[in-house]
């Protein structure tokens, strides 16, 4: 197995235009960011102090969070190239085992994921702090990096379940295309979720990356919300929260972080399970 992951980790790193496009989505996140969505958002805080810095991290935990979902993607990839140019039924005719192959893409897709996943919260870091904000205490890295850990897990299994379906590379791409323009959508950044619709706000809710999201915020932007809500009611931190997707309400109840980390928890067995149910039918 260790050989197929470091084959499917050289495939994905020696094709820089497929690493490119595996994180167009978090280009596109931040180019609209920097060209107006952060100047129309930070407009409606500037009479809050440290208002710039509240948003900065509220965008960019956002980024975080999705850069698993579609750098994962792309490295599936691989599988559907594989499939396509029969590449897989050659390894199976040799005495690889149908489940060590797929380990091989689970592993090295988890493995890019969660690598490019700690770059962007490198960077994410670099520009905050560029733009007048504060590095994360070593507690709060943790917290992040853990967060990090669970969404890069539940997107690997999620999305090994629904790429093992594709036989061809144009329903891969359309598929890999469909979710690079939601994810931003999906998981309340380019509009908060104060903004959308009932419906829309139900869909965000039940969309795991979406709590890994909503998890990283609380840990990014508590320095920030210190600052900017030091001298307000504790009613007005919760409304803003609600708002901008840092807590999510269910019936009246909002959601705890262990309550949003079983959720990821239960999602990323739950994908486990139906991908060796998969695996077991040899339809991978």
């Amino acid at each position: 197995m260790r050989t197929l992951v470091k084959r499917n980790l050289r495939l994905y790193f020696r094709d820089k235009a497929g690493v490119f496009f595996s994180l167009l989505g978090v280009f596109v996140i931040i180019g609209l960011y920097l060209l107006f969505l952060g100047d129309v958002m930070k407009s409606q805080f500037r009479v809050i102090a440290g208002g710039g810095y509240l948003v900065d991290t509220w965008i960019m935990a956002g980024v975080i969070a999705v850069t698993p979902i579609t750098t994962v993607l792309g490295a599936m990839g691989h599988m559907v190239e594989d499939q396509r140019w029969k590449i897989s039924k050659d390894f199976l005719a040799s005495p690889i085992k149908r489940s060590t192959l797929a380990g091989g893409y689970v592993i090295g897709s988890f493995i890019i994921g969660l690598v490019l996943t700690v770059i962007t919260v490198v960077l994410a870091e670099i520009y905050i702090v560029l733009n007048g904000g504060e590095l994360l205490t070593a507690t709060g890295l943790a917290r992040v990096l853990a967060i990090v850990l669970l969404d890069a897990l539940a997107a690997t299994f999620a999305l090994f379940f629904m790429v093992s379906f594709f036989r061809s590379v144009n329903a891969y791409s359309t598929a890999s295309t469909l979710v690079g323009t939601l994810i931003g959508f999906l998981t309340g950044i380019y509009i908060p979720m104060g903004s959308l619709p009932t419906a829309v706000r139900t869909v965000i809710k039940v969309f795991p990356p979406a709590h890994a999201a909503m998890l990283l915020r609380r840990v990014m932007m508590e320095p920030a919300e210190k600052t900017a809500f030091a001298h307000a009611p504790a009613s007005a931190l919760d409304n803003f929260r609600l708002t901008m997707g840092v807590s999510f309400d269910i019936q009246g109840t909002i959601v705890s972080w262990w309550q949003s980390t079983l959720y990821l928890l239960c999602v990323s067995i739950l994908f486990f399970l139906l991908s060796l149910w998969k695996i077991s039918r040899k339809q991978v």
